[in-house]
């Protein structure tokens, strides 16, 4: 299986799968000589994991994280950082009357057809559960951008219908986490949640959007064509198990505008180049300007819902399957920590290809 690695400079390899003994990954390219926030890692993880709600998976993993190599006296030694977090609370037999059957929008088919084999236990390699290791990874990442003074926050701005208006501008976004839907809007927030209790009682499941900024990036990182940093990013986000959709800047709102509304005009402070607009999300020609960069990433809703429904098992019959067990009608607030990570490789990866770094 190919495709497991990311990045070039900061490079991350994943392992694991959802009912394996254990998931985690390699980071190649961390800088020597970074302090280790284990509380942030510990965070991440914390913040993507299922919250005691009635809308979530129950599985519950402590999230230990493990680390065997690459760092000394809780210090980056520049040399590659291996770890692993053990899958603990296993229930494979969930999952058994599943080893025959192509699920709906699953990628039960597809991984049969490309291997001939699958891990039916939780969709295995497939699984969001493999996220955890990004999450630790993209904590890494984040070290090395806070030295930069680079910040990065995702929050939720949609679920199903229940839409946030406003720019993140227009936000307090450290109240992110104040709500289980990490919307910072606190009556949105319980809309949000209310339209999750409709979805619930329908044993039906929802999607949602998760907005995205990073601030005080520099400008001069991305590479012309094929590496613009607005495509890597894109990359990243469409890589998250669920994600749909990249919206950068003005997104698929530019197609209804004019040349003269859209084009962000330039002006200087002291010497240093603004934009008096932002519709580029911080990205020109692939490259930061020194803007913020923002973004949106939609996410489909679970597909496994309690609703049965028509399908067809491995002999090609037609089968009737309704989902049970543990799991998530909406996995778009937990995604925020894993859309942050993802940014933070990307970002850090460039940063350090620029040499920037210090």
């Amino acid at each position: 299986m190919g495709g497991n690695s990311f990045g070039r400079i900061f490079c991350f390899t994943s392992f694991g799968e959802s009912h394996g003994k254990a998931v985690g990954g390699i980071i190649d390219g961390c800088p020597a000589g970074i302090r280790v926030d284990y509380e942030m890692i510990d965070r991440d993880l914390a913040r993507r994991k299922p919250v005691e709600s009635v809308f979530n998976s129950l599985r519950k993993e402590d999230e230990k994280v493990e680390f065997y190599s690459g760092i000394f006296e809780d210090v980056t030694l520049g040399t590659p950082i291996a770890f692993s977090i053990a899958n603990k609370d296993h229930r494979p037999e969930d999952y058994d009357e599943l080893k025959d059957i192509y699920r709906p929008s699953h990628a039960d088919y597809t991984y049969m057809m490309k291997y001939g084999i699958r891990d039916h236990r939780g969709g295995g390699r497939a699984s969001a559960r493999e996220t955890a290791a990004r999450v630790v990874a993209g904590a890494f990442a984040k070290m090395i951008l806070r030295k930069a003074k680079i910040s990065i926050s995702a929050y939720v701005s949609q679920i199903g219908p229940i839409s946030l208006e406003k720019t993140y501008s227009k936000l307090d976004l450290s109240l992110i986490d104040s709500t289980s839907v990490r919307c910072p809007d606190a009556l949105i927030a319980q809309r949000m949640f209310d339209y999750l209790e409709e979805v619930r009682k329908e044993d039906d499941s929802t999607g949602g959007i998760v907005s995205c900024v990073v601030k005080n990036v520099p400008p001069g990182l991305g590479e012309p064509v094929f590496d613009k940093l607005h495509a890597v990013l894109g990359h990243a986000m469409l890589s998250i198990n669920g994600a749909k959709g990249f919206d950068i800047g003005s997104g698929f709102e530019c197609a209804g505008m004019r040349g003269s509304e859209h084009n962000d005009l330039f002006y200087s402070v002291d010497s240093i180049v603004h934009t008096r607009t932002n519709h580029s999300g911080g990205i020109q020609g692939g490259i930061s300007n020194g803007e913020d960069i923002y973004f949106k990433v939609a996410f489909k809703p679970v597909p496994t819902i309690m609703k049965p429904q028509e399908t067809l098992n491995m002999n090609l019959e037609k089968v009737v399957f309704a989902g049970k067990g543990r799991h998530d009608i909406c996995i778009v607030p937990r995604a925020v920590p894993i859309v942050e990570a993802m940014a933070a490789m990307v970002i850090a990866d460039f940063l350090l290809s620029e040499k920037t770094y210090s």
